[in-house]
């Protein structure tokens, strides 16, 4: 049977617009309960067991079994390795790539991850210490697919911060048939490349336990970050607060607002090059031009059977993808703004026309030659970003992600004459008297002070 993709065709102009948009944009984020329940006993027993914990459940789920978690543990001859056997091109792609992407997040923290502080006319300093996180985790998916972008867009932000220990943990499965786990050489090449101090071959919720409560093996880290499965998902929300995670991922978006002036072929292949990760991910397409929105149905039916991943691009489309006929750009842009994508495409002859009318989106690409695949590979900003309505509220993974701020307060002598009447006047209204009197036994006359000449 012909595979066939047709998103959900809609119009603004429809009287039910409404409810079938909202209809279509649904996601239930919910894990499932035995999802939970699972999670919270493989937490419970790392925590308790430790490394024991996890080779048992690395043998029952990848089925690769050790002795010891440290022979799970890669090298970093190991990674060098990997990243000198690479061809030639794939070497230099992954060295493009990262260099690009290092550029990126040094200039991010040269903006707005620097100490700084003043002082006032009566000489109090006041100011904000930015400090790295000591040690953070990184979690690279490596069940289904393997992703060495995923180790450039979470380990080098964090080097570029200035973390000491990285350490990544990346699930190798014993697949049907094999004598032992193929290890992804460009994963391990790309871990190379990007500073990773020390990477396991352990992955699921026991490596997010172990990341997180620590074991014999596995140091236990500030912050973990990278995607994962529902069972990661899980897992890093359930530790969330012993230690800090990054966001909980849903499904890959992305969203084309199009003037109908790009080929309709490069917008067919930008609602694939979502789609194709997996049935639940969503493609949208905002179009005042029905013509072109007609065109793009068209590319669809042409390019889809072209395609190695045609069945998941198929069912994420028939499923949650929308070809949307708008009555202006305009209301494309508040639209937009309603679904607050992860990824944007302006794919408009005058990209900078319409881009300050956009408020939410975790990435925006400006112009029709900005395909969002550039982003997720090269371009230099981060790929890890907010779904399910999320940039809203959240941003990219960033620097930001791996410092941690402190204020800096110095009060000079003379500062303390007025600050001390301000806090003690608020404290005894608060019947706090301890806090008051702290503040007025720096009030004048004061006492000469322990040691002085």
């Amino acid at each position: 049977m012909t595979l066939r993709a047709t998103p959900l065709s809609l119009s603004t102009a429809q009287v039910d617009f409404e409810a079938q948009f909202q209809a279509r944009l649904h996601w239930s984020g919910d894990t499932d309960a035995a999802i939970e329940s699972r999670v919270a006993d493989i937490l419970a027993d790392v925590q308790q067991r430790g490394d024991a914990a996890v080779l048992e459940y690395t043998a029952r789920f990848d089925g690769l079994k050790a002795s010891t978690v440290g022979e799970l543990e890669l090298t970093q001859a190991e990674l060098k390795a990997a990243f000198e056997a690479l061809p030639a091109a794939q070497r230099s792609a992954l060295e493009s790539a990262a260099a690009r992407v290092r550029s990126y997040h040094e200039a991010q923290k040269k903006a707005s991850g620097e100490s700084w502080s003043y002082r006032d006319a009566d000489g109090t300093l006041l100011g904000q210490k930015v400090t790295p996180l000591d040690r953070v985790g990184i979690y690279v998916p490596g069940g289904k697919a393997a992703y060495p972008s995923s180790v450039l867009m979470n380990a080098i932000p964090a080097h570029v911060a200035g973390v000491q220990e990285i350490i990544m943990v990346v699930p190798t499965p014993l697949r049907e048939g094999q004598a032992k786990p193929e290890k992804n050489q460009l994963v391990l090449a790309a871990a190379y490349v990007a500073g990773v101090s020390r990477a396991f071959t352990i992955g699921g919720a026991q490596a997010v336990a172990a990341l997180a409560y620590g074991t014999a093996t596995v140091p236990a880290v500030d912050k973990i970050t990278g995607p994962g499965n529902a069972y990661v998902a899980s897992a890093k929300r359930r530790v969330f607060g012993k230690v800090g995670i990054d966001m909980i991922a849903g499904p890959s978006e992305i969203l084309v607002l199009a003037d109908g002036s790009t080929p309709a072929e490069w917008v067919a292949m930008d609602l694939f090059s979502q789609a194709e990760h997996d049935e639940l991910a969503q493609s949208i397409l905002l179009c005042p031009d029905a013509a072109f929105i007609a065109q793009v149905q068209a590319a669809i039916d042409q390019l889809l059977p072209e395609m190695p991943r045609a069945a998941i691009i198929a069912k994420s489309l028939n499923d949650r993808g929308a070809l949307i006929h708008t009555r202006s750009m305009e209301e494309a842009c508040d639209i937009s703004n309603r679904i607050a994508p992860e990824h944007l495409e302006i794919s408009s002859r005058e990209p900078a026309r319409w881009e300050p009318l956009l408020k939410h989106a975790g990435a925006i690409f400006m112009g029709a030659y900005t395909s969002e695949s550039l982003g997720d590979y090269c371009a230099g900003p981060n790929h890890v970003l907010p779904t399910s309505g999320t940039a809203r509220f959240s941003s990219p993974l960033g620097v930001y992600d791996f410092q941690k701020r402190s204020s800096l307060i110095e009060v000079s002598e003379q500062g303390a004459q007025t600050l001390g009447k301000v806090a003690a006047e608020l404290a005894y209204g608060e019947g706090l008297q301890a806090h008051a009197r702290a503040a007025e036994l720096r009030l004048q006359p004061v006492p000469p002070m322990r040691g002085a000449a």
